[in-house]
């Protein structure tokens, strides 16, 4: 189990008191700690190993990407536009596991810290349309921004995974499938 498998039972509030975390921050903490639990054990060298079957990346870029948004969409806690597009590459996380771990445990934290209120605050949101630069500001919600970069991160999740079997690590267990495809795989009886 991850930490914070009981994150509703103690998430503060500007008062101190408990306050229930938002369940899209808690699909988010979920996917950043399957992320946690396959790096835990993983080699630091084949973390930072490129593979060519999925355009010469590797599995710490994919978390970087992944990571940068989430703290794109929490930006918007702090009032910031959030913008997915314009962020820092080749940094750190994707070259280090540990500082990637203390960036996933630090990010869950901020996460558990959502709730409704939070969640329903509004975010602008600021999206390149095309590779000419031209963007766009979008109106949304904490909770919905959450919700697409939990979302996003389990595809790049589908990935780190194709990148591990190339390199001949198994990932967990249904790592980087969507709720949806669990789901629908459970119904037929295939889960």
């Amino acid at each position: 189990m991850g930490t914070h498998d009981n994150v509703n039972d103690a998430a503060p509030t500007e008062g101190g008191t408990a306050a229930r975390t938002h369940p899209a921050a808690l699909a988010a903490i979920a996917t950043l700690e399957q992320c946690e639990r396959f790096l835990t054990d993983l080699d630091d060298e084949v973390y930072c190993r490129t593979c060519d079957a999925v355009q010469g990346s590797t599995i710490g870029q994919h978390l970087r990407h992944s990571l940068d948004h989430v703290h794109a969409s929490l930006s918007a806690l702090d009032g910031v536009e959030i913008d997915y597009d314009h962020r820092e590459r080749e940094t750190r996380i994707e070259r280090d596991r540990h500082a990637a771990l203390t960036s996933i445990r630090e990010t869950c934290a901020r996460l558990a810290c959502v709730d409704e209120k939070a969640a329903s605050r509004t975010a602008c949101v600021r999206v390149m349309l095309d590779d000419s630069g031209a963007e766009s500001t979008l109106g949304s919600t904490l909770g919905r921004e959450i919700a697409f970069a939990s979302h996003h991160a389990l595809h790049h999740q589908a990935m780190i995974g194709a990148i591990a079997h190339r390199l001949g690590v198994a990932p967990p267990e249904g790592f980087g499938r969507a709720p949806s495809t669990v789901r629908h795989d459970r119904r037929v009886g295939r889960g």
